[in-house]
């Protein structure tokens, strides 16, 4: 906090600015928009699969409810439940485990882009997740938003194709 001057002057020359959110508690820095000097990427953007945005909205629509729930300031969320969330957006498969070593694919990547931590049980059973206040700042209520529409849009085309049948 007592160095964000410093830092704001050191992270422009590189093109970048910091984003600083004392009242959540996370810092990070983003490309600065509409330089006029073209300074190449730093880190490459790479777009996030189906279902790892789908996984990361939910999580972000937990979050919201939670905070507008008040009490606690940490969303700790046990892998079951997020599996659940999920679930009913996933095709339906007879093979649990798959789906099951799917979802936990999807939670590794969002562990490592650093929106969820994995934190350890003192059972050793129930693996369970805190979601990381930092996912505010990535999606915000607008994707939220547009994600809703595309999701409502994606499940009137999977309704109608379960129902273009023969009869229907």
């Amino acid at each position: 906090m007592t160095l964000q001057a410093r830092v704001r002057d050191y992270v422009t020359v590189l093109g970048l600015e910091l984003v600083l959110d004392e009242a959540e508690g996370y810092a990070f820095l983003r490309s600065r928009p509409g330089t006029e000097i073209k300074i190449p990427r730093l880190i490459a953007r790479r777009p996030l699969s189906f279902p790892v945005s789908l996984l990361l909205a939910l999580l972000r629509k937990k979050l919201a409810e939670f905070d507008a729930g008040g009490g606690d300031t940490r969303l700790i969320l046990s892998r079951d439940e997020i599996i659940e969330m999920i679930r009913v957006f996933l095709p339906e498969s007879s093979n649990e485990v798959k789906l099951i070593d799917q979802v936990d694919s999807h939670l590794n990547k969002i562990a490592d882009l650093g929106f969820v931590r994995r934190l350890k049980s003192q059972s050793g059973k129930m693996q369970m997740f805190e979601v990381l206040r930092i996912l505010k700042a990535f999606i915000d209520a607008q994707w939220l938003a547009e994600f809703d529409e595309r999701l409502a849009s994606y499940r009137a085309l999977m309704e109608k194709g379960k129902g273009s049948g023969p009869d229907g």
